[in-house]
């Protein structure tokens, strides 16, 4: 039975001031009408239906998340009660996966990347379940083909050996590498031995639990008995034990340790990880001058700007290179090439 797991917990601090802690990213139209998280839940309902797709969010975003999309079940809104990194994320959700459907198979899917070509997408996740039912200790993960030295993502290296479902290979990983300099990036880019890390990944949950159980045993053992619990406990239980797990990501607190088990569908469906500005630049339209408009803007002879408003008219006149960003009465004005900063202004 396929799953769907959306992690929708983060706070969005590189786009701040127009992601906030009350609002983040995964909650704004950062490309389109649709929302980030809409855009997700819109992209995995051909293959999964609503009643088996699962978000994991905080508290504070239960309103914000049944406001966007009404028809999620309620049993399905999964609140963690602090944020502890993925690994608890993933550990609290498989048990809950579990509480409904025994054997699923579970796709983690974060809530802000954008994918254009959507049939491909799909068809790869249905490949990666075709795989995982035939191999049900392995874990799947989607590994981007890159077309730049990227220092902004996290890198798979793969190996020679592998497998073809209906054309998809499916490749033996190598190790995760953290996020390189401009100069490794290049030679990463140069080698065709690395793919961008996409954190996405594809298992069956009995296997995720357990591997929590082996890697991250206190984990395992503050959340163990969500799979029993009577529903009306639940809540609770989950509020008392969750600050009893240990706080580490998914890539360090299992991934490292079960290496051996670990495949990479190479895959070029158009995807990005819309976690900064300059990816917003690749996406959205711009004017005859190179200008991006968000909001009520206008720029007068001034190019290569993007300008933000959430709430006050903003106009430009003879400024090049700039960006301009308000929401909530905080305006951010600085030069466009330090735009990924923003977040360092938070505490003003």
């Amino acid at each position: 039975m396929l799953c769907a797991l959306i992690m929708a917990g983060g706070k969005g601090t590189r786009f701040w001031p127009l992601s906030t802690e009350e609002k983040p990213k995964q909650f704004l139209n950062l490309l389109g009408e649709e929302t980030m998280l809409q855009m997700t839940i819109n992209r995995i309902k051909p293959i999964i239906p609503i009643e088996r797709i699962f978000i994991c969010t905080g508290e504070k975003y239960v309103g914000l998340l049944k406001e966007q999309l009404p028809e999620i079940l309620e049993s399905n809104i999964i609140v963690e009660p602090e944020g502890r990194n993925t690994a608890p994320c993933i550990a609290l959700s498989a048990f809950v996966i579990k509480r409904y459907y025994k054997d699923a198979t579970m796709v983690v899917l974060p809530s802000d990347h954008l994918i254009k070509d959507e049939e491909s997408f799909l068809k790869t996740i249905e490949d990666a379940n075709e795989f995982i039912t035939d191999y049900k200790g392995a874990i799947i993960t989607l590994g981007m083909k890159p077309d730049r030295a990227e220092v902004g993502y996290g890198y798979i290296k793969k190996t020679n050996e592998h497998v073809k479902i209906n054309g998809n290979d499916i490749v033996k990983v190598d190790k995760f590498v953290e996020k390189p300099d401009k100069d490794t990036a290049q030679k990463y880019l140069e080698s065709g031995e690395y793919l961008w890390n996409g954190g996405m990944f594809i298992w069956k949950v009995e296997n995720v639990l357990e591997l929590i159980k082996r890697y991250q045993h206190e984990t395992y053992e503050a959340l163990k008995d969500i799979e029993h619990i009577d529903n009306e406990e639940l809540n609770d239980y989950i509020k008392n034990r969750y600050s009893l797990t240990k706080e580490v990501s998914v890539d360090y607190g299992i991934m490292e340790h079960a290496a051996d088990s670990i495949y990479v569908i190479p895959s070029d469906f158009g995807w990005d990880d819309i976690g900064t500005w300059e990816a917003i630049e690749r996406y959205r339209n711009k004017d005859d001058l190179g200008n991006i408009h968000i909001g009520k803007t206008n720029c007068r002879k001034g190019s290569n700007n993007l300008i933000v408003s959430t709430n006050s008219e903003i106009i430009v006149d003879g400024l090049d290179d700039i960006y301009i960003i308000e929401n909530d009465g905080k305006i951010i004005v600085g030069r466009k090439d330090n735009v990924n900063n923003v977040k360092e202004f938070i505490k003003f």
